[in-house]
């Protein structure tokens, strides 16, 4: 089976959103990827809710809905858009999509997304391990400034002049 080369991987990573700490589509996007109406996609998907839980599928609630029509990613019901909350796809959610929607342009895309979701995850996980080496060296530079001030303070003391009347004795001195 070809995948539709229409359809760069870029396009399909920009369609993911992180929501309620799950990276999600949601059901237009895919609807269009798929060329097919929402409507259609939603009603699929109602008549097998059982192949999605709460894992694979979620409809936004009021404030999610508000923050993606703050990011113009959903169109306000005032302005003949939807009236009801889109429903939000784990990666879980779109791989079971393909055996809801009988058509090969649906199995195709979704092994497009589900590349998409592979390489998104490979990417937070290789700044996370940038991210902790750039901690480490942070810490390890704050404890060697810590030491060079320490060094520091130990040269002024040896180059301060001794005190008037105190005389310098040479040697170890062992301190009791």
């Amino acid at each position: 089976m070809s995948l539709p080369e229409a359809v760069p991987a870029e396009f399909i990573e920009h369609k993911i959103y992180l929501i309620r700490g799950c990276k999600v589509m949601l059901d237009s996007d895919l609807a269009e990827l798929y060329e097919v109406p929402t409507k259609v996609l939603n009603q699929a998907v109602r008549r097998n809710l059982d192949r999605f839980p709460e894992d694979f599928m979620f409809q936004l609630n009021n404030e999610e809905l508000e923050n993606l029509r703050s990011q113009s990613v959903t169109s306000s019901s005032s302005h003949g858009g939807r009236r009801n909350a889109p429903y939000a796809f784990t990666e879980h959610g779109v791989a079971m999509l393909s055996s809801v929607l009988a058509s090969k342009r649906a199995v195709a895309l979704n092994i497009l997304i589900i590349r998409a979701f592979v390489r998104l995850r490979e990417y937070l996980a290789t700044h996370k391990d940038f991210a902790r080496k750039l901690e480490d060296i942070e810490r390890t530079q704050h404890e060697h400034s810590a030491h060079i001030e320490q060094i520091y303070g130990y040269i002024q003391r040896l180059l301060e002049p001794p005190s008037e009347g105190a005389k310098r004795r040479i040697g170890f001195m062992a301190q009791a």
